[in-house]
């Protein structure tokens, strides 16, 4: 099927962007299928899928600002930096004040130097990070430039906080929420994260797993197709 554009996906919490554009792939017939920025499993929200023609402009798309609602946990580090990792060390957070979490996260606003997780997909001698620590291989990244817009405390009930986060591409959130949890001292992962704009694209407007299984049965689903200027 010779179709060009972009659907906007809202990802659903265990499937990775990969089964997702297998899924599209399958179901809709188009060849050439991508995506523009991966999410994380355990995340959820706004993933675009690029079909046809639409893949060649994916590296723009992933140029784009986004902007993630995550839930941080005070007082537990992982392996991972998210909740899906090992315990490696605890701390008290039982003195941590909202204050102290918006000072300490104004710190991380601006062009900052950050160090992806182990468990992430950068290439590390042409090989995936995140396969070379799941081997129980060293894994050593370099800290990177990333650019963080803002970032709001939406709410703090201890030991956890919900944060707004608007950022380019490149920022991992996982690795913000551990970077706080040092600069706090009682070591943080992150609990929750939801992407809920990419550029003009948001969570709101976004198809569930249900409206995509609904579109590819009654054959309606070109209709949520974006054009590649949208």
């Amino acid at each position: 099927m010779d179709i060009s554009g972009i659907l906007n996906v809202d990802n659903e919490p265990g499937a990775t962007s990969f089964q997702v554009v297998s899924f599209v792939r399958k179901r809709s017939g188009v060849r050439r299928v991508g995506h523009a920025g991966t999410l994380d499993p355990a995340a959820t929200g706004v993933l675009l899928v690029c079909l046809g023609q639409a893949s060649r402009i994916s590296e723009y798309l992933m140029d784009l600002p986004k902007t993630y609602r995550g839930t941080i946990t005070l007082g537990t580090t992982t392996t991972t930096y998210d909740a899906e990792g090992a315990v490696v060390a605890t701390g008290d957070a039982s003195g941590v004040t909202e204050a102290m979490v918006r000072e300490a996260l104004n710190a991380f606003v601006g062009e900052i130097s950050q160090t992806p997780p182990a468990y992430s997909a950068v290439k590390v001698d042409g090989q995936r990070a995140y396969r070379m620590a799941r081997k129980g291989q060293p894994v050593t990244l370099k800290a990177r430039p990333v650019r963080v817009y803002r970032i709001e405390v939406l709410r703090f009930e201890p030991p956890a906080g919900e944060v707004e986060v608007e950022c380019a591409k490149g920022t991992y959130i996982r690795s913000l929420a551990n970077d706080l949890g040092q600069a706090l001292g009682c070591g943080a992962h992150l609990s929750a994260l939801r992407r809920t704009h990419v550029g003009p694209f948001t969570v709101e407007d976004a198809l569930t797993r249900d409206d995509l299984e609904k579109a590819f049965g009654d054959g309606t689903w070109t209709e949520s197709v974006l054009p590649m200027d949208y």
